[in-house]
């Protein structure tokens, strides 16, 4: 060992060498809990236990106690904490679900090191005092999102409610794709028409929404107002949440430009030294702290009262006239023309006063025609900004938290939001085991293939996305818009399901005079629970597919239809669908899909190839359709995948379709999709295929699909927990 390497060099991963190789590690995650708790936590149960007014006093205690090693501005961290809790939750995007602040995981990189998350890190080391107060019953996820809640109420703001149940994360989130970009704050993710790239939230790499100085660095207010509306509406906000946020945010505190970041501040805590021990952006102008603070660039409050619920700060921006300028920090941002006019703000930390600012993105907000009636009527009526902010704050902090049913504690509010998808109450009796068995036999009977059952169902069930907890079966809102037009549910086939099912359920409900009822919802899963079950039979295995009623029918009141369409499937590779163009590998997508469904790559396998052997596939296609028998649930999927008998040659030109031709006649037997054989030619998914197709591996095989079948068909059932 060289003076040149004192440790040896970490061993590099099979995905280092071969970049090309299909990455399984979000699969993983959802395999292993990576935590430190047992399976016999149940965190709703400790958060429970909580004295929450007592909680919510220690969180104010810490907001006013001020720290030598990083003083509160003006005496109160509660701006601090509030851009945390935002920071925390601001990261989430409908496009797929994912982000958000559940899991607490603005805790690790690359979140905790984005340079819009400067300083976040003295925040939480602020509240360490709480967390180790009440450990495993307050998870991170939770306090900092209450953190915020607490700071708006102590600043004299009326909140709309909270709720916890986020469970902490142990590592960071594997399936997030933040963006193309090889640095932080570039801007490689727009097309040529300024239009920002479909699965991202941000603007920005390294922010969480748009770049404050304007779009890449330049102080346009016209084009900010356009990225703004971008980002926002990717984190599921319209024009009015967007204005009411930015206003009710940027109401407190202010931003740190004191001098150049470049110049002075040290690395972030991934690159930070070990003794820093995970702080990190050190600077070295002055005290690096206090007056002398560093974080943006920008510098300066926004309004006189920067601890203080009021308007003062949409008074500020449409009363004066604000021009852009080179802050201390070296970064645009607006000064008032008519400075002496304007009310000053205390220094943060001294006696003397400053000179209110604004930010590109507050000065779009006054630019843009549509935002700046909205902030108008703000200014006009103060109720009404208090209720706007207060509910499109509830709605930032809880969006990716799933259903009421999820949230815990005594500020849950009693009113449900059309953006949590709501169900109604069931009022009727839910079928039992012997109904069920009616039912069932009645679905077989029926004109419905044994595939059409299975389809309908994972159809259903495969909307569910863990990642924000909506889609799902439930709700059987599969039979409304904007589902039953989806393309990869086939309409025209899909109608006539429905038709089957409504008839069905109303001859049974018409039937019953003891309050006992069916939804379509139950129907629909009970429906692919008995194809499987008869599948199974034939194959030779007396399997029971667990299935457990009480699920209920939305209605298109309740179902917000714009909302719906973040969950179309633009490609499902368990039924072997592929819509459009896309820019990623057929098994790429099958992966993502599997993340977000919450499965193991065992699970993905044996769903893959036992709906295949079903003939559970996009437009009843035969690809990837390895057996010549679709009515039994048997290991034929595998085995003719595996089989050396058949050699596979491309016949796309896009490298997505493959034909089997028999090696010894040269007849062409399959065909298949990228989707199937990576079955056979990644590695640690042939490792799984070749146990379901070994001679001994049928019946594990048909355990398996049920079991994951019905872990599908359940994950949306948070009443059932």
């Amino acid at each position: 060992m060289t003076e040149d390497t004192p440790f040896p060099t970490q061993n590099r991963s099979p995905q280092d060498w071969w970049p090309e190789m299909l990455d399984l590690s979000a699969l993983d995650q959802n395999a292993r809990d990576a935590g430190p708790y047992d399976d016999d936590f149940d965190y709703a149960e400790a958060f429970e236990s909580l004295d929450f007014e007592q909680v919510k006093d220690d969180i104010e205690s810490v907001m006013t106690d001020s720290q030598d090693w990083w003083p509160a501005d003006y005496g109160h961290y509660g701006p601090l904490f509030i851009r945390m809790a935002w920071h925390s939750a601001g990261t989430y995007r409908t496009t797929d679900g994912r982000g958000g602040a559940s899991g607490g995981t603005q805790r690790f990189a690359p979140l905790g090191s984005w340079p819009d998350n400067a300083n976040l890190d003295k925040a939480r080391r602020l509240l360490w005092p709480v967390k180790q107060k009440y450990g495993r019953k307050l998870s991170w996820a939770d306090l900092i999102v209450l953190a915020g809640n607490v700071a708006l109420e102590s600043m004299g703001f009326d909140t709309f409610g909270f709720a916890g149940g986020r469970e902490d994360e142990f590592e960071p989130d594997a399936s997030t794709d933040w963006g193309p970009e090889n640095e932080m704050e570039s801007w490689d993710r727009f097309d040529e028409d300024d239009q920002l790239a479909d699965h991202l939230g941000a603007t920005v790499m390294g922010l969480i929404y748009v770049n404050p100085e304007g779009p890449e660095g330049e102080p346009d207010p016209e084009w900010s107002a356009d990225r703004i509306r971008q980002s926002f509406s990717r984190m599921a906000m319209n024009d009015k949440e967007t204005a009411a946020l930015i206003a009710g945010g940027h109401t407190f505190g202010k931003v740190h430009g004191a001098d150049d970041p470049d110049e002075h501040v040290g690395p972030e805590p991934a690159a930070a030294p070990i003794e820093d021990m995970g702080l990190g952006w050190e600077s070295d102008y002055g005290e690096g702290k206090g007056d002398d603070t560093i974080t943006s660039g920008i510098e300066g409050p926004w309004n006189s009262t920067p601890t203080m619920w009021d308007t003062s700060y949409i008074d500020n921006l449409l009363e004066h006239e604000w021009e852009p300028e080179k802050g201390p920090g070296g970064a645009w941002q607006w000064t008032p023309v008519d400075a002496d006019e304007i009310e000053d703000a205390p220094e943060a930390h001294g006696d003397g006063t400053q000179t209110p600012m604004m930010l590109t993105t507050d000065v779009a907000l006054k630019k843009d025609d549509d935002f700046r009636a909205i902030i108008e009527e703000f200014q006009n009526d103060p109720m009404e900004f208090l209720d706007a902010f207060a509910k499109a704050w509830y709605k930032l902090i809880h969006r990716d938290m799933g259903p009421p049913e999820r949230f815990l504690g005594p500020e849950v509010p009693d009113e449900t939001m059309i953006w949590q998808d709501p169900l109604p109450d069931r009022d009727f009796e839910p079928i039992g085991d012997e109904a069920a068995e009616q039912l069932a036999e009645e679905l077989l009977d029926s004109d419905l293939s044994r595939s059409q059952l299975v389809k309908t169902a994972w159809a259903a069930a495969a909307t569910y996305r863990d990642s924000d907890k909506r889609g799902g079966a439930n709700g059987a809102r599969i039979r409304l818009e904007p589902q039953r037009s989806w393309g990869v549910n086939e309409p025209a086939e899909l109608e006539t399901a429905l038709e089957t099912y409504e008839e069905i359920k109303a001859e049974f409900n018409e039937s019953r005079s003891d309050g006992t009822a069916v939804s379509l919802a139950d129907l629909i899963v009970l429906g692919g629970n008995a194809a499987i079950e008869q599948a199974a039979s034939e194959a030779g295995y007396d399997v029971d597919v667990p299935f457990e009623p009480g699920r209920v029918d939305a209605e298109d009141e309740w179902t917000d239809e714009e909302s719906f369409e973040a969950l179309e499937l633009d490609s499902d590779g368990f039924r072997n669908y592929v819509g459009g163009e896309h820019d990623r590998k057929l098994e790429e997508l099958l992966v993502d899909k599997a993340d977000l469904l919450d499965l193991s790559p065992e699970e993905m396998t044996v769903l893959v190839g036992g709906l295949r052997t079903l003939g559970a596939t996009y437009g009843d296609s035969d690809r990837g359709v390895l057996t010549d028998d679709t009515d039994t649930l048997d290991n034929d999927f595998f085995v003719n995948l595996l089989d050396m008998q058949y050699d596979w040659e491309q016949a796309d030109e896009a490298g997505q379709v493959y034909e089997g031709y028999d090696r010894e006649t040269g007849e062409q037997v399959w065909e298949a999709t990228r989707f199937d054989l990576i079955f056979g030619s990644n590695d640690r998914l042939r490792a799984i295929a070749e146990v379901y197709a070994s001679e001994d591996g049928e019946e594990q095989f048909v355990q398996d699909f049920v079991d994951a079948w019905h872990k599908v068909m359940t994950l949306d059932r948070f009443d059932l927990e």
